[in-house]
Formats: structure tokens, sequence, C-alpha cells
């Protein structure tokens, strides 16, 4: 392992929170409407600020698919070529609802125990022998 001991490990617990959160994330992209690829991405990236390569989402909504969690169709383009539109399937929605419910409750809890870290309410000060850095 390269770098000093929270460098490279540092950014790498971010890429994995949303990487975890990303299946959740397209199937909550498609709740609305049926979206295609780019829109996929383009409403990952202006809603929750996902950033997303197709090479990531692509093999993603292929397995979801194969799931039984989406279903698609190609659509002819008025200008350029077909698109393939994707939207949930009942189980994609019952999903979609299990996974939300899950984050909220997750969340919600997290949201607590961190609270005395970003709120500054409660700090007891540093563990003995530890920093508060």
């Amino acid at each position: 392992m390269t770098g000093n001991a929270n460098g490279d490990r540092g950014q790498h617990w971010e890429a994995q929170l949303r990487k975890g959160c990303l299946e959740m994330a397209i199937l909550a992209s498609l709740w609305q409407s049926r979206l295609y690829g780019l829109e996929i991405l383009r409403a990952l990236s202006e809603k929750s600020q996902l950033e997303v390569a197709e090479g990531t989402l692509y093999p993603i909504l292929s397995r979801l698919k194969t799931e039984g969690l989406l279903d698609s169709e190609w659509v002819e383009a008025e200008a350029g070529h077909p698109r393939k539109y994707y939207w949930l399937t009942a189980s994609g929605r019952r999903r979609a609802r299990e996974m939300a419910g899950a984050w909220q409750e997750f969340s919600g809890r997290l949201s607590v125990l961190v609270q005395p870290i970003i709120g500054g309410r409660g700090v007891a000060g540093p563990v003995r022998g530890g920093t508060d850095e």
C-alpha cells in the first residue's frame, strides 16, 4: 500500500459508500419514468452527485434486467441512433421500496451516531490517549 496511513484509504471509504448505494440510486432514478442510459447518468449526477461511467452503468442495468427488476426496449429516435429505454418492473418497484426503506432506517440511525461530530454538541473531548482530529 502506498501513501500515508490515511492517504489512499482516506478517500477509499467514500468510493465504497457510493458504490454500495449505486443499485438503489439507479432504481430510484427510474421510479417516475422510463429513461435511456444517458438520462440515467444525468439523473444520478444532477440529483445525487453520483458520477458514474457508462462502463459501470450498463453492466448494472444488464444485471438488474436479468434479475427481473428492469425491462427495456429499443426506441427509434427522431434524430440520431435508437435509444434503449429502461423502466422498473413490479419486482423492481418492490425492490426499490425495500432498499429505500432500509436506507432511510440505516441513514437515520447513523445520523444519530454522527450528530455529535457534525453538530458540535455533546462533545466531551478526546478519548484518553486519542486525538480529536
